[in-house]
């Protein structure tokens, strides 16, 4: 028995091999993806449109660490999202992924491009409401994202009867208060209330864009994800392997 659990935890210790103590937090990095899936080998249903392989992103070009257009996640997320497949599915959608598992080099290139103040390639696309110099202080772009731990997606619906992507009233990456889940209405009791205030230009979704957002989170919630107040499309899985470890390895086939 001991030799078991002295085995255990040296396999645990092995994907922690590269930590540093910030701010009184234990932050770890490994270029270890031995824990990691291609997506669509568990959920070969699912849609990619890798959005930072592209140049259609809120940088303008291919972001550094994705040599190939494909979603990982840690096992224990994807299979989740099996189960969030297997549920929209019934109901005539397929999930439609615009990024999973995001390699640390990818965060560090993010971070590179926001301090450029000067390149605004993008910005009426993404962000057309704000200044660039505000990204960091607002929160859209940080040093570390929950991306790189491995069991958070970003993704939308596709509608397989009109064979179409779903209408949530808004782009992928769009900096501002239409992305929150409570811009017009409330998302805790689906109930759309029509308030734009948020919104510095008075923009506005329908009902049905409201209600197609809700669809994708209701579904995201009950198979054990949780979601972010500032974006429609971006889950965490709860129970998430690595809560604490950031990954380095690039986004390729595995």
């Amino acid at each position: 028995m001991q030799w078991v659990l002295a085995a255990t935890l040296i396999s645990s210790i092995s994907l922690f091999i590269a930590c540093s103590n910030k701010d009184k937090t234990i932050v770890c990095s490994t270029d270890d993806s031995s824990q990691f899936v291609t997506l669509t080998d568990v959920v070969p249903d699912a849609i990619l449109e890798i959005r930072y392989y592209g140049t259609y992103n809120f940088v303008g070009s291919r972001i550094d660490g994705y040599l190939e257009p494909t979603a990982l996640l840690t096992k224990q997320a994807a299979e989740a999202l099996k189960a969030v497949s297997d549920d929209v599915k019934a109901q005539g959608y397929r999930l439609k992924i615009y990024d999973a598992y995001r390699p640390q080099k990818g965060v560090d290139h993010f971070v590179r491009w926001a301090e450029n103040v000067a390149d605004t390639l993008m910005k009426s696309y993404f962000y057309p409401d704000l200044d660039k110099s505000v990204l960091f202080e607002q929160e859209y772009i940080m040093e570390k994202s929950g991306h790189t731990r491995g069991s958070t997606v970003d993704l939308t619906l596709f509608d397989m009867t009109t064979e179409k992507e779903v209408d949530m009233g808004g782009t992928f990456d769009w900096f501002g208060p239409e992305s929150h889940p409570d811009f017009c209405g409330n998302p805790e009791t689906g109930e759309y209330t029509g308030d734009n205030s948020a919104s510095p230009k008075g923009r506005s979704i329908t009902e049905q864009q409201f209600r197609n957002r809700m669809i994708l989170r209701k579904a995201m919630l009950v198979h054990g994800f949780k979601p972010l107040d500032s974006e429609w499309w971006h889950f965490t899985l709860k129970d998430e392997p690595f809560p604490d470890t950031y990954f380095t390895f690039p986004v390729k086939q595995l």
